[in-house]
């Protein structure tokens, strides 16, 4: 069954025919609503939401764009639309200066803040990288959805300002806007560009070396791994650290003593290397999940760490709750 029937069969209330017609671009409708919003929470809701409002908007697509361009542009508006709602999602980093010194009393979850979180994705064509992501949450509404829709998505300046219901002069100044903040936020494209020159397996394996640095208490180790401006994070805890001697004293003070048996599981996130952890009292004793930790490359040492605290992010990843 070719999309025009489908297309023909939806607008006479074929759920079904419907459903056939955005399955090839869910995937990449999800990633858009994430790059806006930095919360695969979000991006859940607000793409539910959008297909919603396609399907009862469905008559009143006439056909004078694509249906992805369609699609693309109710998702955009629904995202930006739920953004506002929820206000920007932020980061440690974001919050104030790192921590001279390991913080282990008082360092309690950040509540009040809305915190960007991992995105569980195995390609790393999607553009959903960490630092990108995080920098996109700087920018005004209307500046993200260009910037994205543009240099992501590939979409017209044109094509962008019919969707927005805007100019091609406003949107050749969102996006000459959006780009100078994102040059100030994101890392260098080269030092991107290097790591994904990375195969899979040489990005696994650091992964596993940084994992069971951990999990072995081997701070030579650790050390080796890291670039010598690392930053590590945790999000919703407030402190951050920056540096080998501050990344290593943090290690050894916090995960390698409070933290009595390490079980991980590597994975991928935001398109780029990640580890599952979990925490147990003992090595025969059941292990809770602890983080999702992202791990940002520069060539082939690790220059960012995330570990995105809380059980809450394992079910996207497929990860059961314990092992």
């Amino acid at each position: 069954m070719n999309e025009d029937s489908d297309l023909v069969r939806a607008r006479a209330g074929d759920d079904a025919a419907f459903t056939r017609l955005v399955a090839p671009l869910r995937g990449e409708l999800h990633a858009h609503c994430y790059r806006i919003l930095a919360s695969s929470h979000d991006a859940d809701d607000a793409l539910q939401d959008a297909l919603l409002r396609a399907w009862r908007g469905l008559t009143g697509f006439e056909g004078r764009s694509s249906l992805r361009s369609w699609l693309y542009t109710v998702a955009t508006r629904t995202s930006l639309d739920l953004a506002a709602r929820r206000g920007r999602r932020a980061l440690p980093v974001d919050l104030g200066p790192a921590s001279a010194h390991p913080v282990v009393e008082g360092n309690e979850p950040v509540t009040e803040v809305a915190w960007l979180g991992p995105y569980a994705t195995y390609e790393r064509r999607e553009a959903v990288e960490l630092a990108f992501v995080a920098a996109l949450q700087h920018l005004p509404g209307n500046q993200r959805a260009a910037l994205v829709l543009f240099d992501v998505v590939g979409f017209t300046v044109s094509e962008i300002a019919a969707m927005m219901e805007t100019s091609t002069t406003s949107v050749n100044s969102a996006l000459a806007r959006a780009r100078r903040v994102l040059a100030e936020k994101a890392p260098e494209p080269s030092r991107q560009a290097a790591a994904r020159t990375l195969d899979d397996a040489r990005l696994r394996r650091i992964a596993t070396e940084f994992a069971g640095a951990l999990r072995h208490g081997d701070v030579d180790g650790l050390v080796a791994l890291l670039t010598e401006d690392v930053t590590w994070s945790m999000p919703p805890l407030r402190h951050w650290y920056r540096g080998r001697a501050a990344v290593a004293g943090f290690a050894v003070a916090v995960p390698m003593t409070l933290c009595p048996s390490w079980r991980y599981r590597p994975v991928s996130a935001n398109g780029q290397p990640a580890v599952a952890f979990y925490v147990g009292p003992h090595a025969g004793a059941e292990h809770g999940a602890w983080s999702i930790t992202v791990l940002t490359l520069d060539g082939d040492l690790i220059s960012d760490i995330v570990s995105f605290l809380g059980a809450e992010h394992f079910e996207a990843f497929g990860l059961p709750p314990a092992l």
